[in-house]
């Protein structure tokens, strides 16, 4: 399947739309070309390319909403969607917080689509996986990766007039290096919408070293200490914080951003004055789409300004109770840094360990955002300024609000899984217990 148009995905949608017969109807019509390959053991084991398709319909009858989905475009295909999605309706039950289809909105154009990475070949997927494998080979580790990457289209109409369309890129790698010994492990993860800023050479240098150098890990007392956690590690914690941003389950007493007796956080201090948190789809390091599910236009928002949170999330509904103008989700996130680079924050701590990532989070308590977990992949001791030794994964129990309240310095940012997350040194980082695992 070709990635449509605007104007090929508008004609299907208009003559989708044309078939309805409901109150209110909204389509949405995406797609996606997509390649893969995948190694372990230092050998390809699959490799691959799908391209998917499908329609969604949404008809209402007032408060009553169904829903119908396809893969076929012909006309005869639409009208069946369309009809089965009204019949839906009429069974349906009334949905006391329905709102009624957006008016036509504007948006601004996204930069989310680059050619480079629509047009990656099998033999690109194939040279990648070379780039692990071989000096994976040369140094005595065994690599296991998988590369993806996609391009995609995402358009809607709706019965009030409103069109939207984006086309957009990714690439995501991960990778893992063991020894052949079994005693020591590194990772790293790269995403893009840009492949021209994938370097497969670096990542895969990154994690064999930390490979090598975690090799015979030593046991040290759990407890708390100064950690220098690498931006996935962070990122890993940080999405809790994240999905408390909104104002529903705040004003519901169901969330962290919940104030004592009653409401929410919003304009208080809660963090770390050097913490900034916002959100924006045109940057260029991480740019989104610039509508959301609804056809609401995103925009540039901050969440956290100087500790203080600044906005929470409103869907239409929660809007129009609370008397407030809708706010949508972040479509990504972006923390302020600052210029030092890992080896500068190394070199800066006297006593210390240095996290490459999180594994197996779980939440312990939703009031306070505590969380447990295991590091992984590459945990190491530090003093006077370098890296001494490798140490034993631990379980760690810490909420982000705690962590970034003991923020001892930020450094460069890195994208991690479409945001943008600096280098951290907290103090007082609990660490619960030991665990054997690599």
């Amino acid at each position: 399947m070709a990635i449509y148009t605007r104007e090929e995905a508008q004609k299907i949608l208009e003559k989708a739309l044309a078939f309805s017969k409901a109150d209110a109807c909204e389509i949405n019509l995406r797609g996606s070309n997509s390649g893969n390959i995948r190694y372990a053991r230092n050998t390809v084991s699959t490799a691959g390319y799908g391209s998917t398709q499908n329609l969604t319909v949404q008809s209402s009858f007032g408060k009553r909403t169904g829903t119908a989905s396809i893969d076929e475009f012909d006309d005869a295909s639409l009208e069946k969607v369309v009809r089965r999605a009204e019949e839906l309706a009429q069974l349906s039950p009334e949905n006391p917080e329905y709102m009624a289809p957006l008016e036509p909105q504007r948006y601004d154009p996204s930069s989310t689509f680059k050619e480079a990475t629509a047009n990656i070949t099998p033999e690109y997927r194939a040279d990648v996986a070379g780039k692990s494998i071989t000096p994976a080979s040369q140094k005595d580790v065994t690599a296991a990766g998988f590369l993806n990457d996609s391009a995609n289209f995402s358009a809607m109409i709706n019965s009030k007039g409103l069109f939207a369309y984006n086309q957009s890129t990714n690439v995501d790698f991960t990778v893992t290096m063991r020894t052949n010994d079994g005693t020591g492990s590194g990772w790293v993860t790269r995403d893009y919408n840009d492949i021209g800023k994938f370097d497969a050479d670096e990542a895969a240098r990154v994690a064999i070293d930390k490979a090598v150098l975690s090799k015979g890990a030593q046991a040290i007392e759990p407890g708390k200490y100064t950690v220098i956690l690498e931006p996935a590690a962070a990122s890993d914690l940080l999405r809790g914080l994240f999905r408390s941003f909104n104002a529903r389950s705040a004003d519901e007493g169901r969330s962290f951003m919940s104030a004592a007796g009653g409401g929410n956080k919003l304009g208080q201090k809660i963090v770390d004055e050097r913490v900034s948190l916002w959100s924006d789809p045109l940057h260029p390091e991480v740019p989104t789409r610039t509508w959301n599910g609804e056809g609401m236009p995103l925009k540039k928002t901050n969440w956290i300004e100087h500790g203080v949170v600044k906005n929470l999330s409103y869907d239409r509904y929660w809007a129009s109770q609370k008397g407030v103008e809708p706010l949508p989700s972040p479509s990504n996130v972006i923390m302020a840094g600052g210029d030092e680079s890992l080896e500068d924050m190394i070199k800066g701590t006297k006593k210390g360990i240095l996290v490459t990532r999180f594994w197996y989070i779980r939440s312990v308590d939703p009031q306070t955002l505590l969380f447990t977990g295991l590091t992984r992949d590459g945990t190491f001791y530090i003093e006077n300024g370098k890296i001494k030794f490798p140490v034993k994964n631990f379980r760690f129990n810490e909420s982000p609000v705690i962590m970034l309240n003991n923020l001892e310095s930020l450094g460069k940012q890195v994208r991690v899984n479409g945001d943008l997350i600096p280098y951290m040194k907290i103090r007082d980082f609990t660490f619960t217990s030991l665990s054997d695992a690599v």
